[in-house]
């Protein structure tokens, strides 16, 4: 089988050969969710086409969006390696293709290869490196700037001009309120950055929108450029 996604082509030839008759291919729907807090892991999904988002619940119901997984990793490892429930709520962001593992077949294939588990670990750390980084950028930066930078990303992970982003989610990924984000998103469609109507973003100018973003989206595009393995 050929991947797009990175981890799974990261896969030496013998644990390609262990795990693919666990993998079957799907197709995620934007907007479903995943796993809610408290949920058993039963399946580990390694994006292809899809963009999963990973968000922290408050006990208000209130939310916040940690990390964005695409084709560069997958979600939930360390919850599957460790037979955990979730401790948050994962959802498509943008609908795709992608392909499942049983959570159980992917820790018993760990356990027996010292590569597999290794490999696993350092997309898990990779993923904690964004979701740190995310709360630093949260409480440090600007929203238009991490707007920016969510929109970059987004964009990496879909390679498309034209990204389905509603302004809820794009409150979620910011963490502001939804009645403010009309004003953030204002402030970089004047700037010429980008169009947005109900549900969509269209990037019309991305260097200038690599310059209005923080300096955590080089830090976290370089750290997912690092996980791109060659083929086996």
């Amino acid at each position: 089988m050929e991947f797009r996604n990175y981890l799974l082509s990261a896969l030496d030839a013998t644990d390609r050969a262990g795990i693919v008759p666990h993998l079957a291919e799907i197709s995620l729907g934007r907007g479903q969710v995943l796993f809610e807090p408290g949920a058993p892991v039963e399946q580990v999904y390694f994006p292809s086409t899809a963009v999963l988002s990973v968000a922290s619940v408050m006990e208000d119901g209130r939310s916040v969006e940690s990390s964005t997984i695409g084709h560069e990793s997958a979600s939930p490892i360390l919850w599957a390696l460790a037979g955990t429930p979730s401790k948050a709520r994962i959802f498509t962001q943008i609908g795709g293709g992608a392909i499942r593992a049983p959570a159980a077949a992917l820790r018993r294939l760990a356990q027996e290869s010292a590569g597999l588990m290794a490999l696993l670990l350092r997309h898990a750390a990779s993923a904690q490196f964004q979701a740190e980084r995310g709360v630093a950028c949260n409480i440090l930066h600007e929203a238009p700037a991490r707007l920016a930078r969510w929109i970059l990303m987004t964009q990496d992970r879909t390679g498309g001009q034209s990204l389905p982003l509603t302004q809820e989610y794009m409150a979620v990924m910011t963490g502001v309120q939804r009645t403010t984000i009309s004003v953030v998103a204002n402030q970089l469609r004047s700037a010429g950055f980008i169009r947005f109507s109900r549900g969509n973003v269209e990037i019309l100018d991305r260097p200038g929108l690599e310059a209005a973003a923080c300096g955590c989206y080089r830090a976290v595009r370089a750290e997912f450029d690092g996980l791109q393995g060659p083929r086996s």
